[in-house]
């Protein structure tokens, strides 16, 4: 399956640094079912194209079971492998989440300018309703141009293919049709890859702030999104109607909802993070008493759930929690919790498609986080990393804090955005990854939000 972006304008070639992707050298990432690709197949002053292109392994795909309700032929016959999917868009949150965030450094200007930009999309299925393609896209301000081929040359009679490349062009800003492109492509697909559940209505809020709200056929939407899911439709339209955006707590859909902690909100973060990179396994790390380790639990995707923490009282209480003496053979088989120090290399910490660091590095001496850098990127080089620490510009908002102290008393130190970002750019060079960025909490203009996030992706 075939993604490009085309931008047509005066010094074209800096998509390269809109995109984070240098056009003079192509790209590999690794996926939970394959591989993504990222070249340029064009590239001068006027034009400039960039193309993502998945390789998605049928083996994989039948091992993991994925879109299959009862397992059977769909695992091994699909079209997963050929068609524009919830696989592409979950790949575009991946290669492109720093494009998608709209943060460019070297170009933040031309990141925050409408642009004239195209997309083409190959085979995306659209099961003939060409009027579903004008009802989404049309109210953006998109322009269509789509063509379809018949199902089967040698039988005529059977009608057009249910799939068509599309082409949509415009002016806009690029973190904008990418976000409507990770948007809009999984409401096309009946077959998703993930489980749909609550935490995609925060997916679904998050990525539609700012058009969604206003969008005529909003509800369609929602409802294909959600598979016509009506109790998930329901609290998005309730949501949206509200002006609300973000996570959803969990709970009685019926309930005036509670106002979910920081905490919570913050796993939450996590763990949408870990569903998208498409991870099947993962490794807590400094997981104490396991919060995020139930969480997991809760998620038949993840087949491999691992905590690490250097307090022993803590993983037994993460066992308990996980009732892990209660699980028959096969679930105790799906858990290990292992006591070890961050800042030791250890081979229990590699393997894994993902790794948590919720909440740890700021318990660190600053003189000792290099060698943490090497134990997690350098030697375990997990797929994906998903990182949290305090955002120090914050403190202010709390009222028991005075100036230039820190929230907690193990604290070895507290980072601002700038400090952070300054940090998380230069293990990604340094270590082969790319990262985005991401607030967590409310906050305001001034401090941003109390949580920081970075969602570190290796490259090929």
């Amino acid at each position: 399956m075939l993604l490009t972006i085309t931008y047509s304008g005066t010094n074209a070639t800096d998509l390269g640094f809109l995109l984070h992707k240098n056009p003079e050298r192509p790209q590999v990432f690794d996926l939970s079912h394959g591989r993504a690709y990222v070249f340029y197949t064009e590239a001068n002053e006027k034009k400039c194209t960039a193309a993502l292109l998945l390789d998605i392994n049928p083996l994989e795909l039948a091992r993991g079971k994925e879109g299959s309700k009862a397992g059977g032929l769909f695992d091994y016959v699909n079209d997963r492998p050929y068609v524009s999917s919830s696989f592409m868009s979950s790949a575009i949150s991946r290669v492109f989440g720093t494009a998608m965030a709209g943060r460019c450094d070297m170009r933040q200007e031309l990141a925050d300018s409408a642009l004239g930009l195209a997309a083409s999309l190959s085979m995306l299925p659209c099961r003939g309703d060409t009027a579903m393609l004008e009802r989404v896209f049309i109210p953006l301000g998109y322009d269509l141009e789509f063509t379809s081929s018949i199902l089967d040359e040698r039988n005529p009679g059977w009608g057009d293919s249910k799939y068509l490349n599309l082409k949509l062009s415009g002016t806009l800003r690029l973190r904008d049709m990418l976000s409507h492109l990770h948007l809009l492509i999984p409401v096309f697909d009946r077959q998703k890859h993930y489980w749909v559940g609550k935490e995609e209505v925060g997916k679904l809020l998050r990525h539609g702030e700012g058009w969604l709200d206003s969008h005529p056929e909003k509800e369609f939407i929602a409802s294909r999104y959600f598979n016509s899911r009506r109790s998930l439709v329901r609290m998005a339209m309730d949501r949206l109607d509200n002006g609300e955006s973000g996570a959803v707590e969990a709970g009685d859909e019926g309930a005036a909802p509670k106002r979910p902690s920081l905490n919570s909100r913050r796993l939450e973060a996590v763990l949408m993070a870990l569903k998208e990179s498409g991870a099947r396994s993962v490794v807590d790390i400094g997981c104490g008493e396991g919060s995020l380790l139930k969480l997991l639990a809760g998620e038949k995707m993840f087949v491999k759930i691992a905590g690490m923490d250097v307090s022993r009282a803590a993983l037994e209480r993460a066992s308990q929690g996980l009732n892990l003496e209660g699980l028959p053979d096969k679930g105790k088989g799906r858990f290990l919790l292992f006591q070890s120090s961050l800042t030791y290399r250890d081979d229990r910490l590699s393997g894994y498609d993902a790794a948590a660091v919720v909440e740890v590095i700021e318990h660190l001496d600053l003189n000792r986080l290099c060698t943490f850098e090497r134990v997690l990127f350098a030697e375990a080089r997990p797929g994906t990393v998903v990182l949290t620490t305090p955002n120090t510009e914050y403190n202010e908002n709390y009222k028991n804090l005075t100036a230039g102290n820190m929230r907690h008393g193990d604290h070895r130190f507290e980072w601002g955005r700038e400090r952070f970002r300054a940090w998380g750019d230069k293990v990604a060079r340094t270590y082969g990854y790319t990262v985005i960025y991401e607030n967590i909490g409310d906050g305001d203009e001034t401090h941003a939000t109390p949580t920081q996030m970075g969602v570190f992706t290796r490259c090929g």
